[in-house]
């Protein structure tokens, strides 16, 4: 009996749903940082044994949009909705149940055999915990509850037994052998996008986007050349930073991470142009792989 399915992973923004998909994949496929909205897209992450197949997706933060790139970003999460077959609601000992109320709902009524996790457990004591499963029990009441800290790794293996449990039988909807549904290139320009909004404050991080224009792969090394969109003049002279030092820092944290990655030498080129307001445009954004509707 071979099982298989797509376990979505769903929550409000920074509550800790791509270190969890990361811990669950056993892979850092997810980019993480402290800020919200660090992931952008519905990110696919698939693990495999003998007797089954799980698809792991990881999405982006639940939000009110402000603008068409967040309404596409929205877009990734309510279709994680729609494909699941184990639902994990993601909240963590800070977020607020009272935040994002028809998302919850529509969690509430989804089909889907539904995991509610409240992650972080390891920054505080019993007695508040207690509490809070008490009163997630009443926001959701039809689902299991579990307490973790995906940091620290608690938790994780009777969560990883209970998801295979959950798993419908069926085939592999993937090769054995395929991590993810991403290319390459893909995670070149997460890379880069993570190190952008570990150096940069403010609006920065989240006015610019990536994208790789050249990947070139040699027996020794992978030769890469990569744009950074900024929206305004004024962010494309922040990003560059007085005499090229700022740039000049995110290539090289970029290029070492970007070697463990691959496992390979790289030669990576960074540069930054200007697209004006290109957040709210649909065109750029279909270029850069967002769905706006």
């Amino acid at each position: 009996m071979h099982k298989s399915g797509f376990v979505n992973i769903v929550g409000n923004p920074n509550v800790g749903k791509s270190t969890l998909m990361n811990a669950l994949v056993g892979e850092r496929l997810s980019i993480i940082t402290s800020k919200a909205q660090t992931t952008r897209h519905r990110i696919l992450g698939i693990v495999n044994g003998d007797d089954f197949q799980i698809v792991y997706s990881d999405t982006p933060g639940v939000l009110k949009p402000n603008y068409r790139l967040q309404e596409s970003m929205l877009n990734f999460s309510r279709s994680a909705l729609s494909d699941a077959d184990v639902l994990l609601y993601v909240t963590d000992v800070y977020d607020n149940s009272d935040k994002n109320t028809d998302f919850v709902e529509k969690v509430k009524q989804n089909p889907a055999s539904v995991i509610l996790i409240i992650n972080k457990i390891d920054l505080i004591n019993e007695e508040k915990l207690v509490a809070l499963v008490e009163k997630w029990k009443t926001v959701l009441p039809q689902a299991e509850i579990f307490p973790i800290s995906a940091t620290e790794k608690f938790n994780i293996e009777p969560l990883l037994k209970r998801i295979q449990e959950l798993l419908p039988e069926g085939e592999p909807f993937f090769d054995k052998d395929q991590l993810t549904d991403k290319p390459a290139k893909f995670f070149v320009t997460e890379i880069i996008r993570e190190k952008i909004l570990l150096n940069y404050d403010k609006e920065i991080p989240y006015s610019v986007e990536v994208e790789v224009e050249q990947f070139q792969e040699e027996e020794k090394i992978i030769r890469i050349s990569a744009v950074i969109y900024a929206e305004r003049d004024s962010q494309k002279g922040i990003l560059i930073g007085h005499g090229g030092k700022s740039l000049k820092k995110v290539g090289t944290e970029s290029r070492k991470d970007i070697e463990a990655f691959f496992e390979k030498k790289v030669f990576l080129e960074l540069f930054v142009k200007v697209e004006k307001d290109w957040r709210n445009k649909d065109s750029i954004l279909k270029n850069f792989g967002y769905k706006p509707e």
